[in-house]
C-alpha cells in the first residue's frame, strides 16, 4: 500500500521514533500508549456452575483459535516468546507480531521487513498474474490459504485443512459446551458452528446463530473480518469474544429492530441504490465482553460487532448488533473524553457524552447492515467489486450513516437521552481518536475520509487557538452528501473512484497532525489492553 503523509506524522507522534531501532525508551512509550482495562463483568455472579464452566470450555476455545490467528498474521509465536522480557516483547504481543499497527505496520524489531501485505495467506513471493492464473474457483473463498506446491506452483488450500489440529480441538470444546448447556438454541449453535469449523460451511450455523435469543451469553468464533488480507481484501481472520448479556438495556434497543426497513429507505441517496430490504429479525443486544482472542485481541480493540456477514443471513434473519458496553465506556473514559478535553472549544466541551458515543457506535453498526449489498451494474456484491477498498468504505458508510441516523432518531423523538449535539461532538471527537489508529488499518483510513470531508465541506472549523468549533446547523447537510457519496461509490462498484479518493483523502492534513501531536503529549492513550480477570 502506498505510503502516505499519515505514516510519518503517526511516527513521529506517537512516541517520537517508530523503526526497527527505535531505543527501549521510545518502545515503552509504545506499550504505554495502550491503556490497561481490567475486563469482566458483574453479570458473572449470576451464573450457575454449569454456566460458568460452559464459559470455561469458551475460553479454551478461544485460546485456540488464538494459536490459529498468530499462524495466520505472524507464523511460529514461539519466536516473539523467547525474545527478551521487555518492552519489544510485550508490543510484539500486543501487535500479534513485529509490526506495529498504529504505525501502518512498520517494523519495531530489529531483524524484520516489512509486512507481508497478504499476511500469511498468500505465498509472499506471488504475482497478481500468478494468482489471476490458478484455475481453482476455491482460491476467492474466505476460508481458503493460497499455498505452493512441491513444484511450485499454486494450489489452494481450505482452512480445516490447514490448521486440523488445533480446528480439532476447538470443536470438541465447543461440543463439550453444548452437552452442558440447558438452552436447546444454545446447543444448536455450538453443535452446527463445530461442524462449520470442520467444513468451512458456516451458512447453517449462522443462521441458528441469529435463533439463539435466549441465552445469557454469547461466543462469536471463526474466521470472520477480511482486514488483514491487503492484496485480495478475501481472507478471513480467526477470533474469538466471549460476552455476557445486559438484559436491562437489551430490551430498551429492541424497539429500534422494527424501524429497519424504514430506515433502510430513508437513506440520502438514490433510490435505485436502497432496494436491499433488510431482515426484521435482526437482534440489537448489549453486553459486557469477558474475553478477546485472535484478530478481536490485536491492536486497537473492538467495541461493537455487526454479523454475520454473509448477505445471504442478512436477507432472511437480519444481523445482530453487539454492543460491548463496558468496553465502549473504557474508551470513553480512557480516550474520548481527554480528546475532547483538549481539542473542543470550552463551550461545546459540555456535549461531550458517554451515551452519545453509546448510540453512535450502536448505530454505526446497524449501519452494517443497511446500505447497498449489490452493485447496481452488473459487477456483482459490493465487496467483490471494491477489492481491497471494500472495508475502508464500509466503515466509512457505517461511521456516517450511524451518525445520520442518530441525529434522525433524535428528531423524530426516538432517541431521547441525548441531543444532537452531543450525538455530533462526540462523533467529531471520536474521529480523532479513530485515525490514530494508523493507515495500515481500514478504520483509520475510513475515519480520516470522514474527518476531511466534513472539514472540508465546514462542518467544523478550526479556531485560532486550535480548538474545534463545530457548526451545527451546518452539520447534517454535509453528513448527508458524504453519506451520499459512498453510497453511490459502493453501488457502482467503481473501484477506480474508490482507491484515487482513499489514497488523496486517507491523509492526515498538517493542522490535524499538530492536534494528534498534543493530544500525544497530554499522555492520551490511543487504544486500550485487556488484563483478563476470568
Amino acid at each position: 500500500m502506498k505510503r502516505l503523509l499519515y505514516i510519518t506524522a503517526c511516527a513521529s507522534l506517537l512516541c517520537g521514533c517508530a523503526d526497527r531501532h527505535a531505543p527501549v525508551s521510545a518502545l515503552q512509550n509504545k506499550v504505554n500508549s495502550y491503556a490497561t482495562f481490567q475486563i469482566g463483568s458483574p453479570y458473572m455472579e449470576g451464573l450457575t456452575d454449569n454456566g460458568k464452566e460452559v464459559l470455561n470450555l469458551f475460553r479454551l476455545a478461544a485460546d485456540e483459535v488464538d494459536n490459529i490467528y498468530w499462524q495466520q498474521v505472524f507464523g511460529d509465536k514461539n519466536l516473539i516468546l523467547a525474545l527478551p522480557d521487555g518492552p519489544a516483547k510485550e508490543y510484539a504481543l500486543i501487535n500479534y507480531g513485529p509490526w506495529d499497527r498504529m504505525d501502518s505496520n512498520e517494523p519495531f524489531i530489529e531483524g524484520y521487513g516489512p509486512r507481508p501485505a497478504g499476511a500469511r495467506f498468500y505465498p509472499e513471493d506471488m504475482t497478481a498474474e500468478e494468482f489471476d492464473a490458478l484455475d481453482d474457483p476455491a482460491k476467492n473463498s474466505p476460508y481458503t490459504l493460497i499455498r505452493r506446491d512441491e513444484s511450485g506452483n499454486l494450489k489452494v488450500v481450505w482452512y480445516h485443512d490447514a490448521y486440523k489440529e488445533s480446528i480439532e480441538k476447538i470443536t470438541r470444546y465447543l461440543e463439550g459446551a453444548a452437552t452442558m448447556t440447558i438452552k436447546e438454541s444454545v446447543r444448536n449453535f455450538l453443535l452446527k458452528r463445530a461442524e462449520a469449523l470442520r467444513t468451512d460451511d458456516y451458512y447453517e450455523s449462522d443462521l441458528a446463530w441469529m435463533d439463539m435469543k435466549d441465552s445469557k451469553m454469547d461466543i462469536v468464533i471463526g474466521p470472520i473480518e477480511d482486514y488483514e488480507d491487503g492484496i485480495h481484501g478475501l481472507k478471513t481472520a480467526y477470533e474469538c469474544f466471549i460476552l455476557l448479556k445486559d438484559l436491562k438495556r437489551t430490551e430498551e434497543l429492541r424497539k429500534y429492530i422494527s424501524m429497519l426497513p424504514d430506515l433502510q429507505k430513508s437513506l440520502p441517496c438514490a433510490p435505485e441504490y436502497k432496494t436491499f430490504v433488510p431482515g426484521t429479525e435482526s437482534d440489537m443486544f448489549v453486553y459486557d465482553a469477558i474475553y478477546y482472542s485472535g484478530d478481536a485481541n490485536a491492536g486497537g480493540k473492538t467495541i461493537a460487532i455487526n454479523l454475520p456477514n454473509d448477505p445471504k443471513v442478512h436477507a432472511e434473519k437480519g444481523t445482530r448488533r453487539l454492543q460491548l458496553r463496558n468496553v465502549i465506556k473504557a474508551k470513553f473514559d480512557k480516550i474520548v473524553y481527554p480528546i475532547g478535553s483538549i481539542l473542543i472549544e470550552p463551550e461545546q466541551q459540555r456535549y461531550l457524552s458517554a451515551d452519545a458515543f453509546f448510540w453512535n457506535v450502536t448505530f454505526h453498526e446497524v449501519a452494517h447492515g443497511l446500505g447497498v449489498k449489490e452493485t447496481v451494474n452488473g459487477l456483482g456484491p459490493v465487496d467483490k467489486a471494491l477489492g481491497n477498498e471494500s472495508s475502508i468504505w464500509e466503515e466509512a458508510k457505517a461511521d456516517i450513516l450511524g451518525l445520520y441516523m442518530v441525529c434522525n432518531l433524535i428528531d423524530k423523538g426516538e432517541i431521547p437521552v441525548i441531543s444532537k449535539e452531543s450525538a455530533i461532538t462526540t462523533y467529531i471527537t471520536s474521529l480523532v481518536r479513530s485515525v490514530r489508529f494508523g493507515a495500515g488499518e481500514a478504520h483509520g483510513r475510513a475515519n480520516m475520509m470522514c474527518y476531511n470531508f466534513l472539514k472540508e465541506n465546514g462542518a467544523f472549523e478550526r479556531n485560532k487557538d486550535g480548538r474545534y468549533h463545530i457548526n451545527f446547523d451546518k452539520v447534517p447537510e454535509v453528513i448527508s452528501a458524504w453519506a451520499n457519496l459512498i453510497l453511490t461509490t459502493q453501488a457502482t462498484g467503481n473501484y477506480m473512484f474508490a482507491k484515487e479518493y482513499d489514497t488523496n483523502h486517507a491523509v492526515v492534513p498538517e493542522a490535524l497532525s499538530a492536534d494528534i501531536s498534543n493530544v500525544n503529549r497530554s499522555g492520551v492513550p490511543v487504544d486500550i489492553r485487556f488484563e483478563f480477570v476470568w
